[in-house]
């Protein structure tokens, strides 16, 4: 209940959850030292996540037959671990066990063509049939077609709101039958509707569960496109289909080949492709998280000038501010996560971060 009710309180991110375990150790101790983090990144007071919203939250998760899971129990997602900011807690609903498998991600065009769709259906089929889990994201067009072709053989639909809202509408009855022969994951609370900035999230999850990512008609700057930039930043194989260069929807995949995807054409070349990689990062019981850096008990209101100073509105990256500000990195990220929790900085990409106002 600790550990939801932290997760759930204003501002608190996967990095900043995962730095104020590891500074704290437990989410007990964390959430009584929340107020104080908060006063000293001049935030105007110390807001907590109501206890009996959380504890409504896991009557409701309960009653939907879904659960938990937290990033430190056994059967959180092995790959998904390995992402520095992986969800702290995902809610699902089926059969977990589906991400013990070797996965591959495959994603594509909502406005996709029959023929696109067809083979999306074929491949996962193949794929499924061969051991591999498919994962997407529940969307129209490429999504629908992987989830219905790998049903029976192992499907994982990542939806961007809560585990019991269905998007789009027409899906209702392909999501049930996800939860009920597959696997769904969210990372939202229950009954929060999707909004624009919930599916680069949702992107993260599919491209992080998976060894590889497989994108199908995608017009450029798609969110197919974020997934698949976010498989090659987590060290994941990224393969693309070509279509025709007189087809705006093929401009995307095209532009990924261009750009050094693996160009493939059927389900062996890809389980070829992802075998060596999931060998670099076995299935196990064993969960290993990427350590932090070991936070400062304190900062001084030099160093926290210092530090802040040096930001503004554009992204920069932590070991940039340490090597201009003089202050070592456990001051650094202490300063960064004081500012984060009273609402003025947002991280991005790669580690970066900038101010919010």
């Amino acid at each position: 209940m600790d550990q939801l009710r932290l997760i759930r309180s204003p501002n608190i991110g996967p990095v900043s959850y995962r730095q104020l375990m590891a500074r704290f150790g437990t989410a007990r101790a964390a959430l009584d030292a929340l107020p104080d983090l908060i006063r000293r990144g001049d935030g105007k007071h110390g807001v907590l996540a109501n206890a009996s919203d959380i504890a409504r939250e896991v009557q409701l998760v309960q009653t939907l037959g879904a659960r938990h899971v937290f990033m430190d129990d056994a059967d959180y997602p092995y790959l998904l671990s390995h992402l520095d900011n992986a969800p702290p807690v995902i809610c699902v609903k089926g059969n977990l066990g589906l991400l013990a498998r070797p996965a591959v991600a495959l994603v594509g065009a909502r406005n996709a063509s029959a023929g696109a769709c067809q083979f999306a259906r074929q491949l996962a089929f193949e794929l499924g049939e061969m051991g591999l889990s498919v994962v997407s994201g529940l969307a129209r067009g490429i999504d629908t077609a992987a989830h219905i072709g790998s049903l029976e053989g192992g499907t994982v639909g990542v939806i961007a709101g809560g585990i019991d809202v269905v998007y789009p509408p027409e899906n209702r009855a392909l999501q049930d039958a996800i939860a009920t022969n597959g696997l769904l994951i969210a990372e939202q609370p229950p009954s929060i509707e999707p909004r624009a900035r919930h599916f680069p999230y949702r992107n993260r999850i599919i491209a992080g569960s998976s060894a590889g990512t497989i994108v199908i008609e995608a017009a450029p700057k798609s969110g197919s496109l974020i997934t698949a930039r976010l498989a090659a930043e987590a060290g994941r194989e990224v393969m693309a289909i070509p279509g025709s260069p007189l087809d705006p929807r093929s401009r995307g995949c095209n532009q990924l080949i261009r750009d050094g995807a693996t160009l493939v054409q059927n389900a062996s070349e890809i389980a070829e492709l992802i075998a060596p990689l999931d060998m670099r990062m076995p299935v196990s019981t064993v969960k290993s998280v990427k350590p932090m850096t070991v936070m400062a008990d304190n900062s001084s209101e030099a160093e926290r000038s210092a530090v802040i100073n040096l930001m503004g509105m554009t992204y920069v990256s932590v070991d940039e501010l340490v090597r201009q500000s003089g202050c070592s990195q456990a001051i650094v990220q202490l300063v960064l996560l004081e500012i984060e929790l009273s609402g003025k900085l947002e991280r991005g990409a790669g580690g970066k971060v900038r101010l919010t106002a």
